[in-house]
C-alpha cells in the first residue's frame, strides 16, 4: 500500500515542508527554553532531541540511574534459550502449536535417550 503517485508526492512534499520548518521550530523551542527556566527537560525530550553539554552529562547519568531503579518492573520473563520455555513451563505467545509440539517431542526424545543409556548400563 501507499505506492501510488499521489501518496509518493504527498510524502515528498511533507518531507520538504519539514525541512523548511525545522529552523523555525528549533528557534521557537530555544526561545521557549530561554524564557521559561522551569520547563523540565523530560517534557522537551518528547518534542525534540536534546543534546546535553558534557559537564552536565555526569549529573544526568546519576539521575537516570535512580529513575531506572524506581521504574523497573518485574515483568522480565526468564526463558531457556534452547527450549524457549519460561519458569512456569510455558511457551511464548507468538509460537504456533506445531512448533510447540515439535519442541516437546524433541525434549522427550532426549529424555528417552538418557534413560535408555542408564538402563543399558545395568544389564546384569
Amino acid at each position: 500500500m501507499a505506492k501510488s503517485l499521489r501518496s509518493k508526492w504527498k510524502r515528498k512534499m511533507c518531507a520538504e515542508k519539514r525541512k523548511k520548518n525545522a529552523p523555525k521550530e528549533l528557534s521557537r523551542l530555544k526561545s521557549i527554553l530561554r524564557v521559561d527556566r522551569d520547563v523540565l527537560m523530560k517534557d522537551v525530550q518528547q518534542v525534540a532531541t536534546v543534546v546535553v553539554p558534557r559537564h552536565d552529562q555526569e549529573k544526568m547519568q546519576t539521575v537516570v540511574k535512580d529513575e531506572k531503579d524506581d521504574m523497573k518492573m518485574e515483568t522480565d520473563v526468564k526463558r531457556n534459550k534452547k527450549t524457549l520455555l519460561d519458569q512456569q513451563g510455558q511457551y511464548p505467545v507468538w509460537m504456533n502449536q506445531r512448533e510447540r509440539k515439535r519442541l516437546k517431542a524433541k525434549r522427550e526424545r532426549r529424555k528417552g535417550k538418557s534413560k535408555a543409556k542408564a538402563a543399558k548400563g545395568l544389564a546384569w
